[in-house]
């Protein structure tokens, strides 16, 4: 009885302890989501601090402002483009798209074969002989589309 004593005698002060506990806990287990609750409960303790309100509306306070934040966040981090140095690290494929090879393997029935780099790649496009000089224009998984140059 004496701890929710304690808090109702100090409930803005609570609110602060409690938002600076979740924000240390974001150092511990990473994610973001406890960083905006952390926010929410300082916020919620600096209104609570100058404008004393009841405990179902600073409740109230801290999880419309919880969520709000979190969902602003969540929807920031998705449309935000990865900043990578290597953009086609899972997409090799792409990669080579605009490049210029000489096939290895003729194309028959709308497939065959060229060499890139140290791989073996399977092409597709109209039936073109061995040596034949190709522009890859596209891919469709791991089958590059080619034309003939």
């Amino acid at each position: 009885m004496q701890v929710i004593d304690f808090i109702a005698a100090n409930g803005p002060w609570a609110w602060i302890v409690a938002g600076l506990v979740l924000l240390a806990l974001e150092l511990v287990v990473p994610g973001g989501f406890l960083l905006w609750m952390g926010i929410s409960g300082i916020v919620t303790g600096l209104v609570v601090l100058f404008q004393p309100i009841v405990w179902p509306l600073q409740w109230l306070i801290f999880g419309v402002l919880s969520l709000v934040t979190i969902a602003i966040w969540v929807r920031w981090t998705r449309t935000r483009p990865a900043a990578t140095d290597r953009p086609y690290l899972n997409r090799r494929a792409d990669h080579f798209i605009g490049q210029e090879a000489v096939l290895e393997q003729p194309i028959q029935q709308g497939f065959g074969r060229i060499v890139l780099g140290d791989t073996v790649w399977r092409v597709s496009g109209a039936d073109m002989p061995a040596g034949q000089r190709v522009r890859i224009v596209g891919n469709e998984g791991a089958v590059l589309k080619v034309e003939a140059t």
